[in-house]
């Protein structure tokens, strides 16, 4: 098995903007091959694996992470032959302008977002919305027409790095982190009996609105639900009420949509096994597709774990590397040992 800063590497790497998630699904596909049966939905776009024989006396638990990232779509081509675009899933506009993108036309071609020169701005107090931005990709309208088309994504792709110790940064950590953690928890389970069988689902289109977990998790039609996703790491000036801390393990998800019991499973489970955790309480539904997959068919028992990361739906997202590593084991052990956990 390859190691996480690869697996990261070659994930994060992989263009896979909600609803055109096909690179990035091929991508984790054929990471996924080595430990079952994969497929990627023709419909949906969410990749599948099925670990080993299922055996019917066993309870089926899903194991999910969203595969597709945050992005831009190609609305219009101007006159001058500058790109309009909207907003696949929560860009933050604030980090827009000057940005050189990757547009993924009919040819992967390279455009700038234009910038007003700071002597020329008028007005420099507000960030400029996402509708409102021009992409140049030094063309004639006539000229990108041939290359590109409304529809089209749009990605800022800064390239995955490390910095000081286990940290790394890239675009996509959202959520190509807990994809990782996936791979990570299938690895340490290969030659281990779980007291589960298990699917694992890279669901598309979790930025714009959890359609894949809906339908994939339906499909699955499982017994519990582990959503891994990422969530707020403290960077500055927010509080810890709010946020999680790199470097301290996976946070457990507690909320009145989530299983209080597998919340409780988990905490035992870090606590006997010394691995590190934190918790993250929420006060209804959790933003993530734990909601969607909590109330397929007739409900799922859902919890979520999380890593933590800072700088969310920026392309210089950051996680330590230690959090996936330990989110994995966690969850490994959950598999082996909570097969009782209905009784």
């Amino acid at each position: 098995m390859i190691d996480t800063l690869e697996i990261l590497s070659r994930l994060t790497s992989a263009c896979g903007v909600a609803g055109e998630e096909r690179q990035a699904a091929q991508t984790a596909a054929d990471l996924l091959k080595e430990y079952g049966s994969v497929e990627i939905s023709p419909v949906s776009g969410s990749v599948f694996c099925r670990v080993g024989s299922f055996d019917k006396t066993k309870p089926t638990l899903l194991l999910d992470a969203h595969i597709d990232e945050i992005g831009l779509i190609v609305t219009y081509i101007t006159d001058e032959g500058f790109l309009k675009v909207s907003q696949c899933g929560g860009v933050d506009s604030r980090v827009l302008q000057a940005q050189m993108v990757t547009v993924y036309g009919r040819e992967k071609l390279t455009g700038i977002v234009a910038s007003t020169p700071p002597h020329l701005e008028k007005d420099n107090t507000k960030a400029v919305s996402v509708e409102d931005i021009f992409i140049d990709v030094g063309m004639s309208k006539e000229q990108a027409q041939q290359l590109i088309s409304p529809g089209d994504r749009v990605v800022i792709e800064t390239g995955f790095n490390k910095l000081c110790g286990t940290r790394v940064t890239s675009k996509a950590l959202d959520n190509r982190a807990g994809a990782a953690v996936v791979l990570k928890t299938l690895e340490l389970i290969k030659d281990r009996q779980t007291a589960f069988n298990v699917c694992a689902m890279l669901s598309s289109q979790e930025e714009t609105g959890e359609r894949g977990a809906k339908t994939g998790a339906y499909a699955v039609n499982a017994d519990m639900a582990i959503v891994i996703d990422v969530s707020f790491a403290k960077t500055h000036g927010e509080t810890d009420e709010d946020c999680g801390t790199l470097g301290k393990g996976p946070m457990i998800g507690i909320a009145p949509s989530l299983s209080s019991r597998m919340s409780q499973r988990l905490i035992e489970i870090a606590k006997e096994k010394d691995i590190p955790y934190q918790v993250e309480v929420m006060s209804g539904t959790t933003g993530t597709n734990a909601d969607a997959i909590g109330v397929s068919r007739g409900g799922v028992m859902t919890v979520t774990v999380s890593v933590p990361l800072k700088h969310m739906h920026t392309p210089a997202e950051i996680v330590d590397v230690a959090d996936i590593e330990n989110s994995a084991a966690l969850i490994a052990e959950f598999l082996e040992s909570a097969g009782d956990i209905n009784a």
